[in-house]
């Protein structure tokens, strides 16, 4: 039976962890720091679990140097979960601030109106500005962002969803590509002649598909101050989370799962602006929401930012030994990298994934790599093995298979070969990989 240190696993999640951390976690899982319990038995009030739980949010701050004016909260139900969770919120957002502008000029207009008459004007111009003017834009750019816009339509209706961009009307009906933004039909803002979306909506790095945004786009930069002008970008990083340098304050939301890069499944992690929540944006009455009939809103309120801000993440209970993981995970990148933050390990990702690419490009009548050369991900290494044969790619991975060589078969979706190249995976596993992929190429 082969040890740990013999595997090389590239699997897409749940991905691997470093091994210190998973030595660490069998201690904790047992008995946590000589306490007599472990951390799947302690309460989630407890102060240790609070110890936990502020830890990770300073860990976390510090690696991507959050500003203060956002809250880190720690939630369930993984990226899919997430994808709920935007929509409920900020379409929420979207009515409230509506409808606090259309009460200060119900009021306005009529000076000593009872609060029944202002609260049926304030109900039927909402009702208007919802039917005419709600939009959610999508950036479907692979399977992620895809399922994440069909939640969006089985929430609120497909006609309050538009998908700015599906990049495989670009690239033959497949995806792995992402077009010119001049091509994208983002939802015009106030200053543009429109009235502005509730959120844009992108998946960072599509890990079925391979493709990862290379920067952040530039249609998506802040316009000015105005909040009307403001697009509110909401982001799926699930699988490329710390793995890069990130400027926080062009995001209104980043959310993802942790069991790609930061720890095992069952934490969810939103980096939400405060001025999206209470006192500086309610939610809106459930009453009204139920009159408006939006569908799924009001949502369930463990989706609810607001109140899982308002009690620290702590409002139904929390996996406080996952929470220790992902804690962990961070701390050590905190401690290894020091002053370059998360730009130390962003250095190392890209390292491991140009020795990557550098062999599959080297072979390219063995190799041929699915997305464009623009928009590779670092995160989700996808190929195929001449060209999708089916007995070579089997051939490929049981010569893989006996090298210790694990987790290299494409999502079952699209098929093919992923290596997935995430924190976790050492550097000699990466060279382990490149010298099969040499030998396998050569015949050897």
């Amino acid at each position: 039976m082969p040890s740990r240190q013999e595997i090389s696993y590239f699997g897409a999640g749940p991905a691997p962890l470093p091994t210190s951390v998973v030595e660490a976690g069998a201690k904790a899982f047992v008995n946590f720091n000589d306490c007599g319990l472990g951390l799947g038995e302690i309460s989630h009030r407890s102060p240790t679990a609070n110890k936990i739980l502020d830890d990770a949010k300073a860990n976390l701050s510090a690696l991507l140097d959050i500003p203060d004016n956002y809250e880190i909260l720690f939630m369930q139900a993984g990226g899919s979960g997430g994808f709920s969770a935007v929509v409920q919120n900020l379409v929420s957002v979207w009515i409230e601030r509506r409808r606090r502008r259309a009460e200060a000029d119900a009021q306005a207009a009529n000076p000593g109106a009872e609060k029944s008459q202002i609260d049926e004007l304030v109900f039927q111009r909402l009702q208007k500005e919802v039917e005419e003017e709600l939009k959610l834009d999508y950036l479907v750019t692979g399977s992620w962002s895809l399922k994440a816009s069909q939640e969006a339509s089985k929430l609120v209706g497909s006609k309050y969803v538009n998908v700015a961009l599906d990049s495989r009307k670009a690239n033959g009906g497949k995806f792995g590509t992402i077009p010119a933004e001049e091509s994208w039909s983002l939802t015009p803002t106030k200053k543009e002649g429109g009235k502005g979306s509730a959120f844009v909506y992108f998946c960072d790095n599509e890990t079925v598909d391979g493709v990862e945004f290379q920067q952040f786009p530039k249609s998506l930069e802040a316009q000015g101050q105005d909040a009307e002008d403001e697009r509110l970008v909401v982001a799926d990083m699930s699988s490329n989370f710390i793995s890069r340098k990130v400027d926080v304050s062009k995001y209104a939301v980043i959310f993802g799962g942790a069991q790609k890069n930061i720890g095992v499944t069952g934490i969810t992690i939103a980096i939400v602006r405060k001025d999206l929540l209470p006192p500086q944006t309610a939610t809106p009455p459930p009453a009204l929401l139920h009159r408006l009939n939006i569908g799924g809103l009001p949502g369930p309120v463990v989706f609810d930012y607001a109140t899982i801000a308002k009690n620290n993440s702590l409002y139904n209970t929390l996996p406080i030994f996952n929470l220790w993981i992902a804690g962990q995970v961070m701390a050590d990148l905190v401690a290894e990298f020091s002053t370059q933050k998360v730009s130390g390990q962003e250095a190392v990702a890209n390292n491991k994934a140009q020795l990557i690419y550098g062999v599959l490009d080297k072979y390219p009548q063995v190799y041929q790599v699915v997305p464009d050369a623009s928009v590779r991900s670092r995160m989700n290494i996808c190929f195929r093995v001449n060209g999708g044969d089916d007995v070579k790619e089997k051939e490929f991975i049981a010569g893989a298979e006996k090298r210790l060589l694990q987790g290299l078969k494409g999502h079952r979706s699209v098929g093919g070969m992923r290596a997935s190249n995430y924190n976790a995976v050492p550097l000699e596993n990466v060279q382990k990989l490149v010298k099969y992929l040499e030998d396998f190429a050569t015949g050897q």
